[in-house]
């Protein structure tokens, strides 16, 4: 995948998947929301746990890059399974740079997501969003999301 846009300020942004030569970058990105979500704390993982992962196929990312700065923003997914609904992606994190936010890099992240999740026949594209955020539910509600207040969310670390 490769979508390259220019911003109304004549910056070229490039949509192109992610490869292992990114995951520095997107455990930075990581970490810029674990911050935002008020979890900076929480994050346990590493840039060496996200290469041996990657390469296991553990999960994929979408990079929105600059021209002029680098990596910009990002979606990490993976595959997964509905038994209602068969194959789902689901999109485990997306980030923005906070100076490029509200710039339509977003969107464009999660166009390609959308558009990749079509293209691999799944049914259903799922992710969570925090209640507090109302930046990303009104963002997600553009996209004619729906947001679930019915299903809450079940975890166990091992």
């Amino acid at each position: 995948m490769h979508i390259s846009v220019q911003l109304k300020s004549g910056e070229k942004i490039l949509i192109r998947t992610g490869s292992k030569e990114d995951l520095k970058s997107v455990f930075s990105l990581v970490n810029i929301l674990a911050e935002f979500e008020k979890a900076a704390d929480a994050v346990k993982t590493s840039p060496e746990i996200y290469l041996r992962d990657f390469e296991a196929g553990w999960f994929e990312i979408i990079i929105a890059e600059s021209e002029d700065t680098g990596i910009i923003g990002m979606a990490l997914f993976y595959q997964s399974y509905s038994t209602w609904k068969g194959k789902m992606i689901y999109l485990d994190d997306l980030v923005v740079e906070p100076d490029y936010r509200s710039k339509g890099i977003g969107s464009l992240i999660l166009d390609a997501l959308i558009e990749e999740s079509r293209l691999r026949a799944a049914s259903l594209l799922k992710w969570q969003v925090l209640d507090w955020n109302e930046d990303a539910i009104r963002f997600y509600k553009r996209k004619d999301a729906i947001i679930e207040d019915d299903w809450l969310n079940c975890k166990l670390f091992l």
